[in-house]
């Protein structure tokens, strides 16, 4: 998407900015040397540059603000949109493999926690087990690369009668009557504890707007009694007794963490990706 993005960019006449590896403050003293007008970011850079407080430039200076990757914590999206402007804030939903949604800041306000409806020329189904697909027309197929098991098991035929068919990226989730898409999580992320799904996605969106947190990531971990038990890796200045509190207010008993593991930062992707299944390694739970 970002390579797409910066593609497009070119190709319209425009400058592309590329101060190097994420780094909070060099964004921060790019923005306030260059005002650029658009950027593409995911949710952990958000998280981020929000972080810095008094220190980050003026940032009304964008026309558009894209961010996808990953699931968007509510009160990151509530941030971004004060601080960019309704208008300039828009997210997408979609993979390597292609394009689902396109959400506007009005849309997410009137729909809180939505990505968005299908784009044009798609058509997006949940099945039986919350399992997302996306019906695309002929143009927009595709496959893995010398591996036909994987590409076959990604698609099934067409739900409506003008596409080539449908694929999915396993991601979880569930559609409103008015066609809104809400993310549940990747099925390789679902915790199930005690018999019973818990999508970390949900739980982050939750705690992360518990005073003094800065980023917070859910994992599974196994567990004797429950199969799996949720626990919490945590960045900001709080206390495990304070967030124990906070979940209890806000969560169901199985969805609340069991652990809360302090952390002076989360592990990320090259792209900004949070890398959740290193999490019990590096916390030396697994």
């Amino acid at each position: 998407m970002s390579i797409r993005f910066s593609a497009a960019t070119l190709a319209a006449g425009g400058t592309v900015i590329l101060p190097g590896p994420f780094d909070a403050a060099g964004v921060a003293d790019a923005i306030a040397r260059y005002r650029p007008n658009t950027t593409f970011m995911v949710p952990s850079h958000l998280q981020r540059l929000f972080a810095l407080g008094e220190s980050l430039p003026p940032l009304d200076g964008f026309r558009l603000v894209a961010h996808a990757g990953a699931a968007c914590p509510d009160p990151v999206k509530r941030q971004a949109i004060t601080a960019f402007g309704e208008d300039a804030v828009w997210e997408f939903y979609g993979s390597t493999e292609g394009q689902f949604t396109a959400c506007s800041s009005s849309d997410w306000l009137e729909h809180p926690g939505t990505v968005g409806r299908a784009r044009p020329g798609r058509h997006l189904s949940v099945d039986d087990d919350g399992t997302i697909w996306c019906d695309v027309p002929t143009w927009a197929r595709w496959e893995y690369w010398r591996d036909p098991e994987r590409t076959a098991q990604a698609w099934h035929p067409a739900t409506s009668g003008d596409s080539y068919g449908a694929f999915t990226v396993k991601d979880l989730g569930r559609l409103d009557s008015d066609g809104y898409l809400y993310l549940d999580g990747r099925r390789d992320d679902l915790i199930i504890t005690g018999g019973v799904n818990v999508y970390p996605a949900e739980i982050e969106s939750v705690l992360a707007d518990a005073p003094g947190v800065r980023q917070i990531a859910v994992f599974g971990v196994d567990d004797e009694q429950w199969g799996q038990r949720v626990c919490a890796a945590v960045v900001g200045r709080t206390t495990g007794t304070a967030l124990e509190a906070f979940a209890r207010e806000k969560l169901a008993g199985h969805k609340r963490p069991k652990e809360y593991h302090f952390v002076d930062e989360l592990p990320h992707t090259a792209t900004g990706k949070l890398k959740r299944n290193a999490l019990p390694v590096l916390l030396g739970l697994s």
